[in-house]
This record gives structure tokens, C-alpha cells and sequence, in this order.
């Protein structure tokens, strides 16, 4: 669970401009780097658009130099970002291994890429980079509190919910390879793997209705897949709500315990209420509010 959360990091010095720039883009409880948060929430999302109305290509056709520019301006921001976030950091390795170091390099090295694809028959490639770019939506993530929560409340459930899918797969494939005998390759099921992919769309109660049972037993057993479908499509979602609510009740037991004063020293946050010195470095903590 701790690649989902934002590392523990300290200003690469205790006073000058790079430990001013830390507060305001490590921190989000003061005015300044509040702001600052909200400014780059707006970029990321206009970034995304302009992303997405690039690829209308009635769009591309009449303002493609418009989108161009605008893009590398976007891009251009996001690398000040990004370089900046690794100046004013003590290990700046730490952070550019982090989740949120690679996602934040994510965001501008598709437009770099895009440079150095060669030849016009290339042009797919170029058309991947730009989507690749659609990664910036994964920075919102870091200013939604609640989304540590979610992500915490899957990871915890991630065996149960590997159990479940093991399950799953179990019984697709015996009904794929029951459907393979019974139907045949005369009506659809060519293959085995065909057959698993159309007990996948019949247990999701999809039904594109592109491969079909022909016999009375085929269609005995696709009645019989349906109604497993239907009995156990609810069982990863308890799975995953008993896991968030005992997450909710933890972070609840943790905001009783814990606030958010950071350190004037290292910038560490989330000490005992009853704390009067970090427990990081020592340093004498503001009193609670």
C-alpha cells in the first residue's frame, strides 16, 4: 500500500527558496500551496482537453498548429513542475522513483517522445504518444484525500478478490470447454479460447450475441452460466465494501489521533494530538489549533 502513497520527503534545505518552494508544492494546508495545487488542477485538466479535442479529427485538421503550440505549453509547464519538485527535495532519486514521480514524468515524456519518431509511416506511434499524454489525468489523484482511502481499501482486498477472479476463471474455462464439445466449430465455437471469450460475455450478461448456441443442451448450459453470472457478479463488490468500511473506520480512529501540523524543520505532518515535538527530528511543534 505504500506505492500509493505520497513519500515521506524533507526540503533540500531549512531555509532559502528551495525550502519556500517545498512548502508550497509538498504542502497542501497553506494558502500559498493551496493555490498553487488549484492552478496546476486547472492545467491538468485543461491539458486533457486539449488532448481529447486533438483527436476529433475535423478538429486536428483546422487547429492542429493551435493544439501544437498549446500542447507544448502545457508540456513545458509540467517539466518546470516536475524538475522543481525534484529541486527542493533532500533524496530527489526518492521521489523521481516514487508512484507519483513516475506518473508526473509520464505526463510530459510522450511530447519528447513524439520528436524522435522517424518517418511519416510512423504517424500510429505519434497518434499512441498523444494518448499516452491522457496519463495526466493520474495526477489529479494526489489532491483527492479520499482517493488514498479507496486505493487502501483495494489493496487490502486484493487476495480475496484474486480468489474470486481465480474462481472465475475456473469456471469459464470448464464451460468453454463444454461449449467446444457440445456446439462445435458448426455453430461459432471454433476453438476453446472462443468458447472461454463467449462464457466471459455470458457470465457478464453482456450477450453481444455475435457467437450463439444452436442446441437445446448448449442452451441449457448458457441458462445455467447466466444465473452463475448473476449470483456472483455482487461478490467483489462486498468484498471490496467490507474493506472500505473498515478503511473509513481506520482513517476515522487516525483523524481522532492524529492532526496535521507540520514540522517548522523537516516538514514532516501528522503527529499525536498530545505531541509537542516531531517525532522525526525533535524539533519543537506548533501548538494545536
Amino acid at each position: 500500500m505504500r506505492l500509493f502513497m505520497a513519500p515521506q520527503l524533507n526540503p533540500a534545505r531549512d531555509t532559502g527558496w528551495r525550502r519556500t518552494w517545498f512548502d508550497i508544492i509538498h504542502r497542501h494546508d497553506t494558502p500559498p500551496s493551496r493555490n498553487f495545487d488549484l492552478l496546476l488542477v486547472a492545467a491538468i485538466v485543461a491539458s486533457i482537453g486539449v488532448v481529447m479535442l486533438d483527436s476529433v479529427e475535423r478538429l486536428h485538421q483546422r487547429y492542429a498548429g493551435l493544439f501544437y503550440m498549446v500542447e507544448w505549453a502545457f508540456t513545458l509547464l509540467f517539466t518546470a513542475e516536475y524538475l522543481l519538485r525534484i529541486a527542493v527535495v533532500k533524496r530527489p532519486l526518492r521521489y523521481m522513483l516514487s508512484v507519483w514521480g513516475v506518473i508526473d514524468l509520464l505526463a510530459i515524456l510522450p511530447t519528447y517522445l513524439s520528436l524522435v519518431v522517424p518517418g511519416a509511416q510512423s504517424l500510429l506511434a505519434v497518434r499512441v504518444m498523444r494518448i499516452l499524454r491522457l496519463f495526466r489525468i493520474l495526477k489529479l489523484t494526489r489532491y483527492v484525500e479520499e482517493s488514498g482511502i479507496l486505493l487502501q481499501a483495494l489493496w487490502r482486498s486484493r487476495r480475496k478478490i484474486l480468489v474470486f477472479l481465480f474462481s472465475v476463471l475456473t469456471i469459464v474455462t470448464v464451460a468453454g470447454a463444454l461449449m467446444y464439445v457440445i456446439e462445435g466449430p458448426r455453430n461459432g465455437f471454433t476453438s476453446i479460447p472462443t468458447s472461454m471469450y463467449w462464457a466471459i460475455v455470458t457470465m457478464a450478461t453482456v450477450g453481444f450475441g455475435d457467437i450463439v448456441p444452436q442446441t437445446v443442451l448448449g442452451r441449457f448450459v448458457t441458462s445455467l452460466l447466466i444465473l452463475t453470472g448473476y449470483s456472483i457478479i455482487a461478490v467483489p463488490t462486498g468484498i471490496y465494501t467490507a474493506e472500505l468500511a473498515s478503511s473509513l473506520r481506520q482513517s476515522e480512529d487516525e483523524a481522532r489521533r492524529f492532526d496535521q501540523r507540520g514540522c517548522p524543520e523537516c516538514g514532516l505532518e501528522g503527529h499525536s494530538r498530545d505531541s509537542r515535538h516531531c517525532r522525526s527530528c525533535g524539533h519543537r511543534l506548533p501548538d494545536p489549533a
